[in-house]
Order: structure tokens, then sequence, then C-alpha cells
């Protein structure tokens, strides 16, 4: 087996991951609020970190000089997970996952401003296909239902901007050490939160047995998620692969089909079509430059 079909199967089984998590986020009780449930996914993920820094006695926090990316990073995903398990409570499984996939076009763009990485035309384009996509997902109408579909797409903006920073980043810190920092801060400012907050949103509801379970279901699915990506863009690089993180919207779709009967409608599945066919131009373009530079 390859290197490149190992880094393939290990991100398809990422999406998976991805998908499941998903799954039982919208199976827990809906009267539990999106911070507890993104309390219980991190609270798995952080245990999970810890040990596996323990494993390889990775630096539990990383360096002083890197802290301001990780303390950036790790609000920027806390505020992207709480958005994107409230997108997940309200809308169909397809349609949170697509437009959360979003954020490879909004890392595209922070990566331009921020990292002073230059946009090639054809990624300005593709750019604003996608959000064409977008536009039949969400089926905008004057309507309070475009706020779980508002939420998803900030979702996707603070994980493009959470994705950039990792790039700044890059191999400064393990990714272990990245992950139980990220966990770590969530855990400690939703529990503050909920502690200080006297508001539907961060009250705490008492669970019973099945839900603990699909929470911690969700936390350990997600954590494989993430394990798989990392392994996945060692074993190959992302020109190679990246297209194949797209599965977890099919995945996500035919579970949200067989566990709650969501059928996405036809404009739904357009908006899919064309931004699939956004990454996917993307993809293959990408990849021929980069074998083009190769060559010479």
């Amino acid at each position: 087996m390859t290197n490149k079909t190992k880094g393939i199967i290990a991100i398809i089984i990422a999406a998976f991951g991805f998908a499941l998590m998903s799954l039982f986020v919208k199976y827990a009780s809906s009267d539990i609020p999106s911070t507890q449930k993104v309390l219980f996914r991190n609270g798995v993920s952080m245990i999970i970190s810890f040990i596996m820094v323990l494993k390889f006695k990775s630096s539990f926090y990383g360096s002083l000089k890197n802290q301001p990316l990780l303390l950036i990073r790790s609000l920027l995903g806390t505020i992207g997970m709480l958005l994107f398990f409230y997108s997940i409570d309200t809308l169909p499984l397809g349609d949170a996952n697509m437009l959360n996939r979003l954020s490879t076009f909004f890392l595209l763009i922070f990566s331009a401003i921020f990292l002073k990485e230059k946009m090639k035309p054809y990624q300005v384009f593709m750019i604003g296909l996608a959000f064409i996509g977008t536009l039949f997902i969400m089926k905008p109408t004057l309507d309070i239902v475009l706020l779980p579909y508002l939420a998803s797409i900030f979702a996707a903006i603070t994980a493009g901007g959470a994705y950039t920073v990792l790039r700044a980043l890059g191999k400064k810190e393990a990714y272990y050490t990245v992950v139980l920092y990220f966990s770590t801060f969530s855990v400690v400012s939703i529990t503050l939160l909920m502690l200080i907050i006297d508001a539907p949103l961060f009250n705490y509801v008492a669970m019973d047995l099945k839900d603990i379970i699909f929470l911690c279901l969700a936390g350990g699915f997600a954590t494989i998620g993430q394990f798989g990506t990392t392994l996945a863009y060692k074993f190959a690089p992302a020109r190679d692969i990246s297209i194949f993180n797209y599965t977890n919207v099919i995945f996500a779709s035919i579970l949200g089909i067989l566990a709650f009967g969501q059928i996405p409608d036809i404009y739904s599945i357009i908006g899919y079509l064309i931004i699939f066919a956004a990454a996917y131009i993307m993809f293959i373009k990408g990849h021929k430059q980069e074998k083009t530079l190769e060559t010479y």
C-alpha cells in the first residue's frame, strides 16, 4: 500500500469520524444547550490528548513564544464549535456539514490577508462559486430560519481562521499539544461562562445515561477525526488527498437520511454539487501547478 493510499484511507476515516460526531450530537436531547454539548465533546478530547502528550512526552501547553497563536487558535476553535453544534441541532446534517466545509475557502482568504499568500484568479472565482452554492443551500428568506444557516457559515469562518493560525504555527508545536491546549481552553472557558451567565444557552441541563453516552461517543469520534486528519497529512501532501475530506458531507447526508429521515431538497443538492465542483477544480488546478513546479 502506497503512502498516498494510506493518506486517502486515513482522511476518509477522519471524515466518517466527524460525521458520526455530528450524528451523536444531534441524537443527544435537544433540551441540552450547545455549550454543554461542546463541553462534553472537548472534555473527551482533553482526556485523550492528555494521554497522548504523556505517551509521546510532548509539552503540555507549548512554548512561551507560541502562546498568542495557541490562544487565538483555541478561542476561534471554541467559538466555531459552539456555532457548529448549534447548526447541527437545528439543520439537516448534510447542510450543516457542507456549510462547514466552506472553511477551506475562508482559509484561502485569511491566508492571503494575514500570511501574505497570494490568491490566484481561479481561486477567487471558485470562492465566488462556492458562495453561490451556499445560497442554494440556505434558500434565503426574511425569516428567523436563516439564523442556523448563518451560524454554520460563521462556524466555517472561525474554523478557517483557526486553520490559518495552525498554518502560522506550522511544526512549532506537536499536534497533541495543540489539541490539548485547545480542549483545555474550551472546557475551562465554557465552564466559567456556565457558572457566571444565567441564560438558557449557558444553563446546565441534567442528562440521563443515554445523553451522556451519546456525547461521550461524539467526543470519541471527533478525536478519531482529528487524529485521522493528522495521520492523513503525514502520509501524503494536501494536494493529493484534501478533496476526499468532502466525503464527510456524503457520510453526514446518509446518516441524516437513515437516522432522522432528513432528505436534502433539490436546492440543497444543487448547492452541494456547486461547492464540491469549486473545491474539486481548485484541487485539480493546484495539483497540476505543484506538479509543474516540481518538474523544474
